[in-house]
């Protein structure tokens, strides 16, 4: 047994290279993925939902525990025009995501830890599958990293598996973030619940 997760900065597991085709944003492309990352056998079941229900994404887009790069590289190919941040602790998913951003051929990508990020930069739109599973206290310290740096009218999405405390997320949202703010669930799809999180333009 090992004691390695996705969430792990330099998972321990041997870092065996696998090309897989996926669908993203209606077309079949390649990617690598490897063990020791957060789902490398494909697109979840989570992150599908998430991008069958969003709009979408405008302005600088942010996704949050990106892994191999599948909301980023959607968000990338939806809005060319606009700038697209993935941030991640995993070094071996860092890697993949940016060998699968520059074997698409996407300009408009960043993926990278959460400390190499300008701090003063907002988002207009934040798409995560929050990686539910590091534990209630590291997921509202991530969340409440990000969330605030909504853009003013801003939007973000998220995808959260019901049976995992979706609605209890979704109640303490609404305690942390500001009274303006408003938090909705959206829909629910295959177990999963979306939340919409809008900041109201200041």
């Amino acid at each position: 047994m090992t004691s390695d997760h996705y969430f792990s900065s330099t998972p321990a597991s041997a870092d065996e290279r696998r090309t897989i085709t996926v669908q993203l944003n209606g077309q079949s492309v390649k990617v690598q993925t490897a063990a020791g990352i957060f789902s490398p056998s494909g697109l979840d079941k989570g992150t599908a939902v998430l991008l069958d229900h969003v709009p979408t994404p405008r302005g600088t887009v942010l996704d949050i525990g990106c892994g191999w790069g599948p909301i980023a590289l959607t968000a990338a190919l939806q809005n060319p025009e606009g700038r697209v941040y993935g941030v991640e602790v995993n070094d071996r998913s860092i890697e993949l995501a940016r060998l699968n951003v520059e074997s698409l051929g996407l300009s408009n990508v960043q993926i990278a830890r959460p400390e190499a990020i300008d701090a003063q930069l907002e988002f207009d739109t934040i798409w995560s599958n929050p990686p539910i599973r590091i534990g209630k206290e590291a997921l509202h310290e991530l969340l409440l990293l990000w969330l605030p740096r909504l853009a003013p009218g801003g939007q973000a999405w998220l995808v959260v598996q019901k049976n995992l405390g979706s609605d209890s997320l979704q109640k303490w949202l609404g305690e942390q973030l500001p009274q303006a703010w408003t938090i909705t669930r959206v829909t629910s799809s295959k177990g999963f619940r979306i939340l919409k999180i809008s900041r109201p333009l200041d």
